[in-house]
């Protein structure tokens, strides 16, 4: 049965579509303004796989390979998929095609949803570019929205964060960020900065307008609280590093103390070998497990001990080094005189919040006095099994408490800082709005000169979200006093 179209005719023998034009046919590569195209879908096995085309010509080059060609913008429409120059039919396919403005990228573009697979999707890239696309880059159609004012140059790396995100607080600031969350906020503080801009600029160029000459604390509070602002965004940018990468938890304690166990209960795979010889661990596994609050870099390490044998001493110096850079340890151990031991050694190699896990819970008490020393222990150590999965909830939570209280609270309406450009261009700001607040204060330049540090800290702001305007400080000031009434 021949399958049916939108238009109602068939579509097996339809004419490849050619939409009008008096273009000459492109070249492969044009400059900026020519047409790319890509599979946007990651390799491999799978049910659809999709790839766009975008640029002045995405129509006429995708026209060149499709038919029917789709009537109505952002429909999507069932068409064979052909080789430009012999018509060969490579792949049935939805085609949806999208106006110049009403795209991603902001340019026309086209997106062909093929069969998944190795080959069709390749095979309908190569017949585009075939018909004159050039293949794009990596990230070129995020590039073409920033460029065409689609996305802000903050919310296009948010989109790279997106897709590079390991853990569901990763992906919610990164949505944030594309939402424009931390867009809104340079914006405000580069909006404020300009009304200080504006101050300095009304009080030198109309000193005798009606309002009078400007104070100068009235300069002072407005760079002030710029700089306040800048701060606890700054501010934010540990708890950030926390989300990007992963809060590193390092699991320490003396050989068979079921560190390994432990370590492959939390993630829930059998990621480190476990038997009951002493030093089977002889370097360092690290995972990280996706926790409700903050992904967590765990790391199983060599048990700690004094060791003559050279291959095991080298495992407990990486353990050692792990420990040096842990931002939580857990001290492992089966009875309380483990842990006490362990907490010693850590406290000459790491300065981070130490947990006490009391290991093995599910095992008969083989030891004297190892009940009672796990009662006097247990109002500060958590009780875990790795066997029965007793108290590994309780030790997540404790984690994720300890990590909450050793760095600085994030308030709830105050983006985080996750990117290590945003960091330096909000310290280059903060560092400028502080040369201008010290000479202001002193009076020790005039003001056309102290101003400099204000336009460089605004600069600093519209680097960071793409924004160049340079009329906006004279438009403040018209608008502001109206001046000339």
């Amino acid at each position: 049965m021949t399958a049916r179209n939108r238009d109602g005719t068939g579509s097996a023998d339809a004419a490849v579509h050619r939409p009008a034009s008096n273009r000459a046919p492109l070249a492969a590569v044009r400059g900026g303004d020519d047409t790319i195209a890509a599979i946007a879908t990651a390799p491999g096995r799978g049910a659809i796989a999709l790839v766009r085309v975008s640029g002045t010509d995405a129509e006429e080059i995708a026209g060149r390979t499709v038919a029917p060609w789709p009537t109505a913008p952002r429909a999507a429409t069932l068409a064979t998929i052909r080789e430009p120059a012999t018509g060969a039919p490579i792949d049935r396919a939805l085609v949806t095609r999208f106006e110049q403005g009403r795209s991603f990228t902001g340019e026309p573009m086209v997106e062909i949803s093929t069969h998944g697979g190795a080959v069709s999707a390749a095979l309908v890239l190569a017949a585009l570019v075939q018909a004159g696309a050039r293949q794009a880059l990596p990230g070129e159609f995020t590039r073409r929205a920033v460029m065409n004012g689609k996305l802000t140059l903050a919310q296009g790396e948010a989109i790279g964060d997106i897709i590079d995100a390991t853990s569901r607080s990763a992906q919610r600031l990164a949505l944030d960020a594309l939402d424009g969350g931390l867009v809104r906020r340079v914006l405000a503080l580069r909006d404020a900065l300009l009304e200080v801009e504006a101050l300095i600029a009304y009080d030198i160029d109309f000193p005798e307008e009606d309002d009078g000459p400007i104070a100068p604390e009235r300069v002072t509070r407005s760079a002030g609280r710029v700089a306040g602002m800048l701060d606890a965004l700054i501010a934010t940018a540990p708890a950030g590093e926390l989300v990007r990468e992963g809060a590193l938890v390092v699991l320490a304690g003396p050989p068979n103390a079921g560190k390994s166990s432990l370590f492959n209960a939390l993630l829930g795979d059998a990621r480190a070998l476990v038997t009951p010889i002493p030093g089977t661990t002889r370097d360092a596994i690290e995972a990280v497990i996706d926790a409700p609050g903050l992904p967590l870099r765990l790391v199983d390490t060599a048990g700690l001990r004094d060791s003559a044998e050279s291959i095991e001493r080298l495992g407990i110096e990486v353990s050692e080094r792990y420990l040096a850079r842990a931002q939580v340890v857990l001290a492992c151990g089966e009875l309380a005189e483990e842990i006490a031991a362990t907490r010693q050694r850590i406290t000459a190699l790491s300065d981070a919040p130490v947990i006490d896990v009391l290991t093995k819970q599910d095992l008969p008490q083989l030891r004297s006095g190892a009940r009672e020393a796990r009662e006097r222990e247990e109002t500060r150590a958590i009780r875990v099994s790795a066997e029965t999965g007793e108290g590994l909830d309780r030790l997540i939570a404790r984690i994720e408490e300890t990590l909450a209280s050793s760095i600085a609270a994030v308030a709830p309406d105050t983006p985080v800082v996750t990117r290590a450009r945003h960091l330096a261009t909000l310290r280059t700001a903060r560092a400028e709005i502080g040369e201008f607040l010290r000479a202001w204060e002193t009076g020790e330049l005039p003001g056309p000169v102290i101003a400099v540090h204000l336009r460089t800290a605004v600069a600093a702001l519209e680097e960071l979200v793409g924004v160049v305007d340079t009329d906006d400080v004279l438009d403040r000031v018209f608008r502001s006093f109206c001046v000339g009434k």
